[in-house]
């Protein structure tokens, strides 16, 4: 298959006006997000490089990808699958045409961005993976409140009589204003009320293979072609995502695979870039 066939995810790209990027990073948000999550983190980190005017600097672009069945990334063909995400990713690089040299994914994302290590096993130069699990695990088991939500939207009746209806119904299932808020970027107005704009089976199909796959090998083992690849990872001090066996993995990891850092937040939890948006920015930034 021509790698311009297929289904191609909707972004947008962030860059600094002053200085056009010499590579490019894709950056991928957790389940039920979209690219617009990370819209301000990426104007800051773009705007940064450009701060010290360092002579020879390559500065980085950032590409806000909205991952299948997410965002304005609707309608993707079956399977629905962490591998198919980062397929996807694949022919978006080729469409676009620019240099992508590196991949940034929280959560979901960064499961996501793993496989597409995998994938790209040369030309990439950096990984950023902000509290993610590569473990194997069964859905709803561990910190998760994935499977909680879909079976929370799933749950709400619709068509929603407004905005702030479908904030109640999420706050009265045990969740925080923040988490509703968040949801509620998915919630739009549509004749008679209020929708929820998500293909819940889909994103279902997406979480279990989430959950099913492993993919520890792609930090412990990285694939041929990729000398030269830094990998970081970003680890909340108190998220309930990360299992006690993960973190004692990730500790144990640089020793083996130099080209992995681990680095914890020691007060953020799952939602770095809210929790520790200084502490976050600071990591990624020496990073690149």
């Amino acid at each position: 298959m021509n790698a311009h066939d297929g289904f191609v995810p909707h972004h947008a790209l962030v860059s600094a006006p002053s200085a056009p990027p010499a590579r490019w990073m894709l950056v991928l948000h957790g389940i039920f997000g979209s690219g617009a999550n990370w819209r301000t983190f990426a104007r800051r980190l773009a705007e940064a490089q450009t701060a010290g005017g360092a002579p020879g600097a390559r500065p980085w672009g950032f590409i806000l990808v909205d991952l299948r069945a997410h965002g304005m990334s609707q309608g993707p063909p079956a399977p629905h699958t962490i591998a198919a995400a980062a397929d996807d990713l694949l022919r978006l690089g080729d469409r676009l045409g620019l240099d992508v040299r590196g991949v940034m994914g929280h959560s979901f994302g960064g499961k996501v961005a793993l496989a597409y290590l995998e994938r790209r096993s040369e030309g990439l130069e950096r990984g950023l993976l902000l509290d993610v699990d590569p473990s194997e695990s069964p859905a709803g088991e561990g910190g998760s409140e994935s499977p909680g939500v879909l079976d929370l939207l799933r749950a709400i009746p619709q068509p929603i009589a407004s905005r702030e209806a479908f904030l109640e119904a999420v706050q009265a299932a045990g969740f925080s204003r923040g988490i509703a808020e968040w949801l509620a970027m998915n919630v739009r107005r549509e004749g008679d009320g209020f929708r929820i704009r998500l293909d819940l089976d889909v994103l279902s199909d997406l979480l279990t293979d989430y959950f099913a796959r492993d993919l520890w090998h792609v930090l412990e083992a990285p694939p041929a072609g990729a000398d030269g690849r830094r990998i970081h990872v970003v680890l909340g001090g108190r998220s309930a995502s990360i299992s006690p066996a993960s973190r004692a993995r990730f500790e144990a990891l640089p020793a083996r695979a130099p080209w992995v850092s681990v680095h914890v937040l020691p007060a953020a939890g799952h939602w770095l870039h809210v929790d520790d948006p200084e502490g976050l920015f600071e990591v990624v930034r020496s990073a690149l």
